[in-house]
């Protein structure tokens, strides 16, 4: 098939170097704003430069990736599906909320899959795991506990665009957390701090957060974030039932050190990044999304998934604010 992709960023050009290598895939159309960009990525993996969105989806493409700018994904969604082409679009949807419920109401009853990424949703462990839960090998559930940590924040350009911690970081716990659970946050409470770099607490964002989420059920969630982990990117769930309890990232190139006498666990190199960590679950997802361009799956992710997500978000934002539970209904009504 031949697979379009729009923005040739960082996480662009490693989705343009993934999709090269996929035997699905025989070729690449690419645009970008920056030519060099272009030019890179058609050197690099044989690709047609097109020299706007638009030629990408009049290339004869069978599918596009978005990779652009988030500020762009609204748009460029609301064209591929216009076209008839099937999406894949890096999370999150929009840049509001308001803006990702239109987005949502404008594919409604249309036939055109859109695919947003979450990457952990195609990890091997997070796969185990919900299977686990869903077989009920764990009983009924009573506390998750899942931690994002990256090693070291982004550049300030980024975290003043990036619309907090909760909406950027934390918002892949909470999808993961629905999808391994299948279960839906009610309530969460949030807090946060500031111990590292200044350009994020003069960008009104924290550092360090953590939330507490009421499942539906009564399952209590707990999530921890930080963008200072010297260590390493931490990246790890713990699911406990009353007959069982297992976990997500307990691997050698966890990056934690044990101070127990005699431990020699993880005797990995910590992993540094998260395209080291989820390398394997990228091209799995991006081999999902050339099953939906087949027409032999449903999209694994859809608009409405990323959306449930970023309400839990929104949630925790205002809590961190004003220092009080939220319910997730209540963000809804704005």
């Amino acid at each position: 098939m031949r697979i379009g992709i729009l923005g040739l960023g960082r996480i662009g050009a490693f989705h343009a170097e993934t999709l090269a290598s996929l035997d699905a895939v025989d070729s690449l159309v690419v645009a970008d704003p920056f030519a060099d960009a272009a030019r890179s990525a058609a050197e690099r993996f044989g690709a047609e430069i097109a020299d706007s969105p638009e030629a990408v989806l009049a290339a004869g493409v069978d599918g596009v990736v978005v990779a652009a700018a988030t500020d762009a994904h609204p748009s460029l969604i609301l064209a591929a599906v216009e076209a008839g082409v099937p999406v894949f679009c890096e999370k999150p949807v929009a840049r509001t909320m308001a803006e990702g419920v239109e987005v949502l109401k404008a594919i409604a009853g249309r036939d055109v899959p859109v695919q947003i990424g979450f990457n952990r949703r195609f990890d091997a462990a997070f796969v185990a795991a919900r299977a686990a839960v869903r077989r009920g090998e764990l009983g009924q559930l009573h506390t998750v506990r899942s931690t994002t940590l990256d090693p070291a924040p982004p550049p300030a350009a980024y975290i003043a665009a990036s619309g907090g911690i909760f909406r950027d970081c934390s918002v892949h716990d909470f999808d993961v957390i629905r999808w391994v659970t299948g279960r839906e946050v009610s309530e969460v409470y949030a807090v946060g701090g500031n111990r590292g770099a200044d350009f994020i607490r003069d960008a009104g964002d924290a550092d360090t957060t953590g939330a507490i989420l009421t499942l539906d059920d009564g399952t209590i969630a707990v999530v921890s974030n930080s963008r200072h982990n010297a260590r390493g990117y931490d990246v790890r769930m713990e699911i406990h039932g009353f007959a069982d309890s297992i976990a997500v990232g307990l691997e050698d190139k966890l990056p934690l050190r044990s101070v127990e006498p005699g431990a020699t666990f993880p005797a990995g190199t910590p992993h540094d990044f998260f395209m080291d960590r989820f390398a394997t679950a990228y091209r799995t997802e991006l081999t999902a999304f050339t099953e939906v361009v087949a027409g032999a799956r449903p999209s694994p992710c859809t608009v409405e998934d990323a959306l449930e997500a970023g309400w839990i978000a929104e949630a925790c934002t205002l809590s961190l604010r004003e220092h009080r539970p939220v319910t997730v209904a209540e963000v809804r009504r704005g």
